[in-house]
């Protein structure tokens, strides 16, 4: 019995002392923002005792003792270790905060240490300007070397970008737009130089112009060879690599974004320029010494106020039995002089203080199984000037499912549609032997302002091309019509076999669709310049009318009687990429760091551009067409199509590798090649498959120890050196 007793006591004992070794912990895990995270990971390190969060982050177990450590892991943010305490508070840093010290070249991720080539890395916050919704635009000034010219303020225009200066003499030195892993192609492809042209085109030159400037997390601009030699030659003039947002499992958000932006009218008072009296003055003086008499005004091409006035003299009403403006010297200075006080502001009357709105919603969230994030948002821009207008809405869904421990899918849809007004315009000209550069019938709003007489009258109508023009008048007449549909559907799976070993696949399909209408109307200048024949002398000297071979001791006639003019201009571009990659990352004895990436690329682009001109569209008259057989004839003659149809199909098939190698983070060398075969080099074989390759170095004198004698005066030196073989 005694023996049963003391067995019991020490029974009770060694339970008791187990209980004093053991330890309650509660605790509360959220994210930066303070916001709780549902299903992190709570686990006692070194043994398989755990728990996860509930729905308010909160946790309870029990410690085997006071000296225990919990590792606290959640997908989307970093692991912590923590000794335990009786309560804990824990917050989880984003790994996007860690983002600093990677490398996002658009195909792999590298750590920043071991990064041989020049690069700078943009946050969307740090980029984006509150009322610009083109997000491209804002990269001025954000990036040492990088140079954002914005030669156009009309949406849709892409600034023309250089990264370290023109890269090429002939070639083109636009930089290559990766967005998620996935080069963006433009519908149309202008060349940078044109990009400063002015013409129609330009409207759809942007690839990224459908990008809602919300959903981007991040820019990593890639300047040199070391930086860009992974996407060949195409990557000459340097890569900006676009990273959307996604969601982070345990977070649920919903946000809105609202912008309301008013852009104040030009003012004069900027501006250099004379007013109505000085101009007045100007023309006086021209006037007494002979060149604004009434033989070279009258009947000129161009006129303004001396062309209107001389009109008004010859204008006889046989009503009243009187000219419109008596030929005295009295009249003619009244009239004179009502021009030199009138000092129009065109910009109040071209440009309006209407008010842009910008709304974008999205939601993102999930679990450790899967993620989402999407959005949707709309841009109305009643315009700035008179007849420029734009609406766009944006649509993206970003989703990650992990579908094992070591395999995951992520899919990603994206779409924009655009609806956008502007006032009509016809491609520059350029003449080579005079040097001289010019665009017929041009109405821009922010020019006329600037190059227009402050003494016409808004509301009279003056004479353009031979025939009558006011600006005002023009513009509701003469206009262009413009509807684009941006279409991105891609996936890319992830399938991680060793710890240091993941393969990927990643495709993706892209689609783009214009629709460009200009509408030159019965009554627009531009019309009317085609069937201005008042005399004799104003036909023989009307450019735009129809000298018919034929007939040569005829007058010229017109080949537009009745009616305007319809063009349309249709652009398409299907595009589809297929890559498949391999990387490779080890470590041996924390000294010697080895990486390796490498794999193969299917890329296919296709476009097609329809442009059609119908000539004699009666909008006056339900659109009916008036046939005129003569402007084919002259089109005949001159060699002058009135539609065309363009097919380009474009194939590159590319094999690319780079190799890395670090001593202890300190020294690296790295090595990438390049194989790559296009249709865009010709037929022969030899000629289009194009190696380029680069080497380059590193030194990273930070992590010497004798660099700590330096700190904090210096708190990082690199030391970069590169060589690259390139194509032009």
């Amino acid at each position: 019995m005694k023996r049963l007793n003391l067995i019991i006591l020490c029974l009770f004992i060694g339970i008791g002392a187990a209980i004093a070794q053991t330890m309650k912990v509660k605790g509360i895990v959220t994210d930066e923002a303070g916001e709780p995270i549902v299903g992190a990971s709570i686990l006692v390190k070194g043994t398989t005792t755990g728990v996860t969060t509930d729905f308010d982050g909160k946790f309870e177990l029990t410690a085997p003792n006071n000296k225990s450590v919990l590792v606290i892991s959640y997908i989307g943010y970093k692991t912590q270790e923590l000794k335990v305490s009786a309560n804990m508070k824990v917050v989880l840093q984003s790994e996007s905060q860690t983002l600093d010290e990677v490398v996002v070249t658009g195909m792999a991720k590298m750590d920043k240490r071991l990064f041989t080539g020049a690069t700078d890395r943009l946050t969307a916050d740090d980029v984006k300007l509150d009322g610009l919704p083109e997000i491209s635009r804002a990269l001025e000034g954000r990036s040492a070397g990088v140079s954002v010219q914005n030669v156009s303020g009309t949406f849709g225009s892409s600034p023309k970008i250089r990264v370290r200066g023109a890269t090429s003499i002939y070639g083109d030195s636009k930089p290559l737009w990766v967005v998620d892993g996935v080069i963006m192609e433009d519908v149309v492809e202008v060349s940078a130089d044109d990009l400063s042209s002015g013409n129609a085109e330009t409207m759809i030159s942007s690839a990224i112009a459908g990008l809602n400037s919300d959903d981007i997390e991040s820019f990593q601009i890639l300047k040199d060879g070391s930086a860009t030699s992974i996407y060949g030659a195409r990557a000459m003039a340097g890569v900006i690599v676009v990273t959307t947002k996604k969601g982070k499992a345990g977070v649920s958000r919903i946000n809105y974004t609202g912008e309301f932006t008013m852009r104040l009218k030009p003012s004069y008072s900027e501006f250099n320029i004379m007013n109505s009296q000085e101009q007045m003055g100007v023309y006086q003086e021209m006037e007494a010494k002979g060149f604004l008499n009434f033989g070279g005004t009258y009947r000129a091409a161009n006129s303004g106020v001396y062309g209107k006035m001389y009109k008004l003299l010859n204008t006889y009403d046989p009503v009243t039995g009187t000219f419109a403006l008596q030929n005295t010297e009295a009249a003619r200075n009244a009239y004179l002089r009502q021009a030199e006080m009138r000092n129009t502001d065109w910009f109040d009357r071209l440009f309006e203080t209407n008010v842009m709105q910008n709304h974008s919603v999205s939601m993102s969230g999930g679990t450790e199984k899967a993620t989402f994030y999407a959005s949707l948002s709309a841009m109305v821009d009643p315009g700035w000037s008179k007849q420029s207008k734009v609406q766009r809405y944006t649509l993206n869904l970003n989703s990650t499912y992990n579908l094992y421990k070591n395999l995951s899918l992520n899919l990603i849809g994206s779409g924009a549609f655009r609806n956008q007004r502007a006032p009509g315009t016809l491609s520059q000209e350029t003449d080579a032997v005079h040097g001289e550069v010019k665009r017929s019938f041009d109405i821009n709003p922010y020019s006329y302002a600037l190059n227009t007489s402050r003494a016409l009258d808004a509301n009279e109508f003056y004479t353009r091309n031979y025939a009558p023009f006011n600006i005002m008048h023009e513009l509701r007449n003469n206009y262009m019509d413009l509807s684009v549909t941006d279409l991105k559907f891609q996936g890319e799976l992830k399938w991680k076999i060793l710890p240091s070993l993941e393969v990927g696949v990643l495709g993706a399909l892209k689609y783009s669709a214009t629709v460009m209408e200009h509408h030159i109307k019965d009554e627009s200048n531009q019309a009317l310049a085609y069937r201005e024949m008042p005399d004799a002398t104003v036909r023989n000297a009307n450019s735009y009318l129809y000298k018919d071979p034929d007939h040569p001791y005829e007058l010229p006639i017109t080949v537009l009687p009745e009616g305007g003019i319809y063009e349309r201009t249709d652009n398409k571009m299907l595009g589809y990429d297929f890559r498949a990659d391999l990387s490779w990352n080890q470590v041996f004895n924390d000294t010697h760091i080895v990486n390796f990436y490498g794999g193969m690329l299917l890329q296919s682009t296709e476009r097609q551009k329809n442009w059609f001109r119908g000539w004699g569209r009666q909008y006056s008259m339900g659109d009916v067409a008036f046939y005129a057989y003569e402007v084919f004839k002259r089109g005949v003659e001159e060699n002058t199509p009135y539609f065309t149809v363009e097919n380009t199909r474009t194939r590159i098939a590319a094999f690319f590798g780079t190799a890395t190698y670090s001593y202890k983070s300190r020294y690296t060398i790295n090595g990438t090649v390049r194989y790559e075969g296009t249709n865009k080099l010709g037929k022969s074989r030899s000629a289009r498959w194009l190696p380029t390759w680069n080497v380059a170095g590193s030194w990273n004198m930070h992590e010497e120890e004798f660099f700590k004698t330096l700190e904090p005066a210096l708190s990082h030196f690199t030391l970069r050196a590169s060589y690259s073989l390139t194509a032009d």
